[in-house]
């Protein structure tokens, strides 16, 4: 396999942390005496950046509100959210593999890094990991196309030589707007709609190796 570079989304891709963060967001909003909201409304919450998804939940546009909303949720998503967090099947072989075939890897997320760096430790997904990029506290970087771009400019990554590997429309979007292939994985939230724009869909995390070292070897 030609060495590439591979940016991995988290929540949706690697993890389904759907539990931790489902009930993070109904402990932030008791805490503000608003409703929890139905299943299919905290479903569409993992993956894009939290700021938005409370000022949709508060209906306000407010910073300081939605402020207070992320720091109720982070006092419990720092003790038990991250915590209630399962690997997808196949995930960790899958980054093992490509670690072996000499793919560079990073992680690229919404979720902040200080959180995300935790995830990935704990299930052993930092020793294929050259680096973890993620949201700032404050929200500098929540928008994925701003933060890939972060990435890229740091890590001197040629975009023709990289893919983008996540399960939400707003991976796609990111990667296309740095000029980065996209591969969308049918295994976390979005549907074969959202995620239509990418130049390839998968099934599986073993699917998406196949893929990958596929694309790796075929003549050029």
């Amino acid at each position: 396999m030609t060495p590439t570079t591979l940016l991995f989304d988290l929540d949706g891709t690697l993890t389904d942390n759907y539990a931790g963060i489902a009930a993070s967001i109904v402990h932030a909003l008791g805490r503000l005496d608003r409703p929890a909201p139905d299943a299919a409304a905290l479903r569409a919450c993992v993956g894009p950046p939290l700021r938005g998804s409370f000022a949709r939940f508060l209906g306000t546009t407010e910073p300081a509100l939605i402020e207070r909303a992320i720091a109720h949720y982070r006092e419990r998503y720092a003790e038990v959210g991250w915590r209630e967090n399962v690997a997808y099947d196949g995930a960790d072989e899958a980054l093992a593999a490509l670690h072996a075939r000499g793919a560079r890897m990073f992680l690229c997320t919404s979720k902040p890094t200080v959180f995300a760096t935790r995830i990935v430790r704990h299930f052993g997904f930092d020793a294929y990991l050259h680096g973890v990029y993620g949201a700032d506290l404050d929200g500098a970087l929540d928008d994925k196309a701003t933060l890939l771009s972060h990435l890229v400019a740091i890590e001197r990554i040629d975009p023709r030589t990289a893919t983008m590997i996540g399960d939400r429309a707003n991976d796609i979007r990111a990667a296309h707007a740095n000029r980065v292939r996209a591969v969308g994985a049918l295994w976390g939230y979005g549907s074969r709609e959202e995620l239509a724009e990418a130049e390839a869909l998968v099934e599986t995390p073993s699917l998406l190796v196949t893929l990958l070292i596929d694309q790796a070897t075929a003549p050029s």
